[in-house]
């Protein structure tokens, strides 16, 4: 005779503090009959129906086994695999298979629970307090997902990207303390935004910050892949950078990050004139077109030449990357006057592994934090108007953010 599923408990009208053990009641409920749903597909029979024809499918319901407990992001519910006999092959459950645990949104908030400090030791009470009682997320199953973390990675960083259609590229080095590995702090990131207004996380790497044979060898990687060159790189002012997306990506046009920029012209100045000098600053970039952000940088010139030189001629040196954006679609120029499409995400990440002494080598910091930012990258925001990203990649003209209309021989003479 087979064995009955016994039902879970649950109460008919949940107050606010049995709601979370109601849904979890309802969701083990629902499970369980989706499993005996597979079976019955399987088998062309409901349960207790008899076998019909010589040419129906072989095998026979045979009880359940032992109660398996699966940790979600929900809680920990506890379920029965059907077992079957008389089968040509053994049945593998689709919904639950072989020795699966826990899903994968659970796998997905373990490195940020991690990077939000919590130490490998203290996974078991806190998460017994997320998932439930009996969560199946030990200190050993921790350092298994570690493994499995960088393996991931490693494959992560030799795909195919020939496929991409690449419009943007913005790269940023990100300091990050790793313990023992003091002297290769930084992770090169490189975030790319593609014809259809998409974007992706295209590197996570290890390397110097300021070194032209670390960007270089990161782009040239890309480059191999079969990355095609990007329309525009944003970055802030490092040398290494520019000389790097020079030499792989020529034809690319060259964008500095306007948040770098004003915070270095403002450290130039004594506290008691920042206030006025930030509030003029932040205007140039948000002029409607490039002869009117000059005029303001003149402005600004004008006024702090005398007493503060070094500001004025940081704020001029390399001009030209400073208002490249203004020659691409105006409803991009949010995306591309700063490098917070990587700052953004990551300011969370700098933070907590700044702090945390337990990356004893940067392999194991660039794992986590590479994790991390693909969730991340699940959330990024198309470009503005998306549309126009297309016309780029076509190679479409702007001028002060304004397509450029084609002038016909006709118009021309």
């Amino acid at each position: 005779m087979n064995e009955k599923t016994p039902a879970t408990p649950v109460t008919s009208m949940p107050t606010w503090e049995t709601l979370e053990e109601f849904l979890r009641g309802h969701i083990q409920n629902l499970m369980q009959r989706l499993l005996e749903e597979e079976v019955t597909e399987l088998l062309g029979r409901a349960k207790s129906e008899r076998r019909d024809g010589v040419d129906a499918p072989p095998g026979y319901r045979n009880g359940f086994g032992k109660p398996r407990r699966l940790t979600l992001a929900s809680g920990t519910i506890e379920l029965r695999r059907p077992r079957l006999r008389n089968m040509d092959e053994r049945f593998e459950s689709r919904l639950l298979p072989l020795f699966r645990t826990r899903g994968r949104n659970v796998e997905g908030f373990l490195p940020e629970l991690y990077l939000h400090g919590l130490a490998r030791g203290d996974f078991a009470l806190a998460l017994r307090g997320l998932l439930g009682e009996g969560a199946a997320l030990s200190a050993c199953v921790i350092d298994r997902l570690r493994v499995n973390w960088h393996r991931d990675y490693e494959a992560w960083g030799t795909r195919d990207l020939s496929d991409r259609e690449l419009v943007y590229v913005w790269a940023d080095g990100i300091y990050v303390k790793a313990g023992l590995d003091r002297e290769k702090a930084a992770l090169l990131v490189v975030v790319g935004a593609m014809a259809d207004g998409t974007k992706e996380v295209l590197a996570v790497r290890p390397g110097y910050r300021e070194s032209t044979e670390s960007w270089k060898s990161l782009f040239t990687d890309l480059q191999a892949r079969g990355l095609e060159a990007p329309k525009l790189v944003v970055a802030d002012g490092a040398a290494g950078a520019w000389a790097a997306a020079g030499a792989v990506w020529p034809q690319a046009r060259e964008q500095r990050c306007w948040n770098h920029k004003l915070l270095n012209v403002v450290d130039q100045l004594p506290p008691r004139q920042r206030g006025a000098a930030r509030e003029l600053l932040c205007r140039i970039p948000y002029a409607r077109t490039r002869a009117a952000a000059e005029k303001l940088r003149d402005g600004f010139g004008k006024a702090y030449r005398r007493t503060h030189p070094r500001a004025v001629e940081i704020l001029e040196k390399d001009w030209e990357r400073m208002v490249a954006f203004y020659d691409f679609p105006r409803e991009h120029w949010k995306h591309l006057r700063t490098t917070n499409v990587i700052e953004s995400p990551f300011a969370l990440v700098r933070l907590r592994t700044d702090a945390s002494k337990r990356f004893k080598k940067t392999e194991n910091a660039t794992a986590l934090i590479w994790r991390l930012l693909l969730i991340a990258e699940k959330h990024f925001r198309k470009l503005h108007s998306a549309h126009l990203a297309a016309e780029v990649y076509r190679g479409v003209q702007y001028v002060d953010g304004v397509r450029v209309a084609k002038t016909t021989q006709k118009d021309a003479a």
